[in-house]
């Protein structure tokens, strides 16, 4: 396929042959009829003026003029011929101009009526005005006359093919500059996209980490998710070498437990077997980390409450015991743009903490924002909360704020990481039922 600086020049090269044709064929036709009406014009004065030199005898019958009004109508050859014809069809009179020629046809016309055509005498084009003449004398009688007057078509010719001539070098021209101008400009208006291409190469070979030049506004949205994916691969980067020290370091203790009982136990298969287990749950949990945090972000939309509905009965039936009140507001037009995978990662991982730590109650609201964009999620319950100064604490690897609840301290941290990865924002505050408030916002992406 052709660039796209080439196939846009192409198609505007195309409309502009186009229009340059079209105006010159308009032009070159409407300067062609006004020359005809103009020669019209001045074949019908000549007319008019043989008129006004004729004479007439005693009688008031019609003498032929003596005197010519046009001095190329007594020069042979001259190119301007007159001829005047009787009713019947006789030659009355003939110019000079004709001298040794043919009169041609004469296309006899009534009073007052008139013919403009193409003539044809000999080697002769000829444009000819035939124009119907009643001549009445003193007796009341009116004879019949057609005054024919026929010009050269060379003059005319030569005419049109000058000012044709002249149009479409002047229409050339300016179709060339236009050319060059339209080159110029689409060579400027598409340069952002040849700076995109080079911020990508800087990318590719490791001399930049982002888009950072400033682009058109056509071209933000195209550059903001190229970022968004960049961003993700680096996200996704750091939570397999994330999962790979976790891996590691989660081993370590299982393999120091085997490798202590082959000295001191070696008879105690109980042991290896429980250990065996322990690090095959451990290797599937940090494997199944690592393939979420592979999948791809651009997904459809994900309808925030049929999922929350879904971990909420099962969290129902876990914690069926503590009869645990989850409340549910949920907004059913509210969608999360990404992977179910991960929403469905967060949610669990946020609510599972809220019922294992609540009293008795927990409640999940899911709204939109008044913008329209993205998605809000609070999820709240009546435990003793955390205080501002924990925050930063419980986000991290491990911490777990009550040793008597079980669990690994890794969930809170693991949501927060998939948050941050959608460019999502986690807040902490306090819930009126008297626990933590978990504030989840999703934008729209770009």
């Amino acid at each position: 396929m052709l660039s796209l600086h080439a196939r846009l020049l192409l198609a505007a090269s195309l409309v502009l042959a186009g229009f340059i044709g079209t105006t010159g064929l308009a032009l070159d036709t409407a300067f062609r009829n006004s020359a005809e009406t103009a020669l019209q014009q001045r074949l019908q004065s000549s007319i008019y003026a043989l008129l006004a030199a004729a004479d007439e005898d005693s009688n008031g019958r019609m003498i032929p003029p003596q005197t010519l009004p046009e001095p190329r109508f007594s020069k042979p050859d001259s190119g301007l011929y007159a001829v005047i014809t009787q009713n019947t069809g006789a030659v009355l009179w003939q110019s000079k101009s004709l001298t040794g020629r043919e009169p041609g046809t004469t296309s006899l016309q009534q009073p007052g009526q008139r013919q403009f055509r193409p003539l044809q005498t000999g080697e002769l084009q000829l444009y000819s005005l035939d124009f119907g003449v009643a001549w009445e004398d003193y007796s009341g009688n009116e004879a019949l006359y057609t005054f024919t007057v026929a010009e050269d078509r060379a003059g005319f010719q030569a005419e049109v093919d000058s000012f044709r001539s002249t149009l479409w070098r002047w229409l050339g021209g300016m179709a060339l500059v236009l050319l060059l101008a339209q080159g110029a400009i689409l060579s400027w208006g598409l340069r952002p996209l040849r700076t995109v291409t080079r911020d990508l190469q800087d990318i590719q070979q490791g001399r930049s980490e982002r888009l950072k030049g400033r682009y058109p506004k056509e071209l933000n949205g195209l550059t903001s998710s190229l970022n968004t994916l960049i961003d993700h691969s680096a996200a996704v980067q750091t939570r397999y070498r994330n999962s790979l020290d976790d891996l590691a370091h989660s081993l370590k203790t299982p393999l120091a437990i085997l490798q202590s009982s082959e000295a001191t136990a070696p008879d105690e298969p109980e042991l290896i077997r429980e250990q065996v287990e322990r690090m095959d749950e451990i290797i599937s949990h940090q494997l199944q980390r690592a393939a979420v945090s592979g999948r791809a972000t651009l997904a459809g939309p994900v309808t925030v409450s049929t999922v929350v509905e879904r971990l909420a009965r099962t969290l129902d039936k876990v914690y069926r015991d503590k009869q645990v009140s989850i409340q549910l507001e949920l907004d059913p037009d509210a969608t999360f743009n990404g992977d179910e995978t991960y929403l469905t990662e967060i949610m669990g991982n946020l609510l599972e903490d809220a019922c294992k730590y609540c009293r008795k109650a927990v409640r999940v609201t899911v709204s939109q924002p008044p913008s329209g964009q993205g998605v809000a999620i609070t999820i709240e319950d009546d435990g003793p909360g955390i205080a501002p100064q924990q925050v930063d604490a419980v986000l991290q690897r491990g911490t777990r704020m009550d040793e008597s609840v079980p669990g690994q301290g890794i969930g809170l941290s693991m949501a927060s990481e998939v948050i941050s990865m959608y460019g999502g924002e986690l807040a902490f505050d306090s819930s009126t039922l008297g626990g933590t408030l978990l504030r989840i916002h999703f934008s729209t992406p770009a």
